[in-house]
């Protein structure tokens, strides 16, 4: 086994996951939701993150080929899909009733994609998968994004310590950071993708 690579990958793909940046905005949108449906929300946008990676992993440059779709086009939409929840936070409209939210609709979207499963991940994935050589560098990268999924559904699982601690007050504070916090990494997107469109671009000019 490669643990040079696999420790490189493991750590840079952690790095962009971002499991501790991400409990604020986990719990921004399941603070309110009984234990079980928090930890089943949480489950099920770790799976769909390892869903969306994998699959990229394997034919992300092929369908993005096939598509016509540049990597920063992906990273724009990723943008413009953050604005719009964390509008959501900021106006405190996630604050309806469970039945209302939905557990799978907060898990898939935006827990799963594209805060989980975003451009920066699946691009470092992408890069990586073009360097390795042999079937047991594919091997490593494999466990390497599983490893990493592993972590983050154990930030997520044991987040619920946190909600207690917290209480209905400070969930509600918490979302208004997590919206705002949202927004930033929202317009950073959008302006990186509008950055790699003119270096893309401006050649042609």
């Amino acid at each position: 086994m490669n643990v040079k690579l696999f420790g490189e990958f493991f750590v840079t793909l952690l790095v962009i996951v971002d499991p501790p940046g991400m409990v604020p905005v986990f719990l921004a949108l399941t603070g309110n939701l009984p234990a079980k449906a928090r930890n089943k929300a949480g489950t099920q946008a770790v799976l769909l993150a390892l869903g969306v990676i994998v699959g990229f992993a394997v034919a992300g440059q092929t369908l993005l080929d096939y598509l016509h779709v540049q990597l920063p086009a992906l990273q724009a939409a990723g943008g413009l899909l953050l604005v719009l929840v964390a509008l959501q936070l900021l106006t405190g409209k996630t604050d309806e009733p469970v039945d209302q939210i939905g557990t799978s609709n907060v898990a898939l979207v935006p827990i799963g994609t594209p805060l989980l499963a975003g451009p920066g991940a699946i691009v470092a994935t992408m890069l990586y998968v073009q360097r390795a050589q042999s079937i047991d560098e594919y091997l490593v990268l494999a466990a390497g994004i599983v490893a990493v999924m592993a972590t983050v559904w154990l930030v997520l699982r044991f987040s619920g310590v946190i909600v207690r601690l917290l209480r209905p007050a400070g969930i509600e504070v918490l979302t208004r950071i997590a919206g705002l916090l949202l927004a930033a990494i929202a317009v950073q997107l959008m302006a990186d993708a509008i950055f790699a469109f003119v270096e893309l671009y401006a050649p042609r000019f």
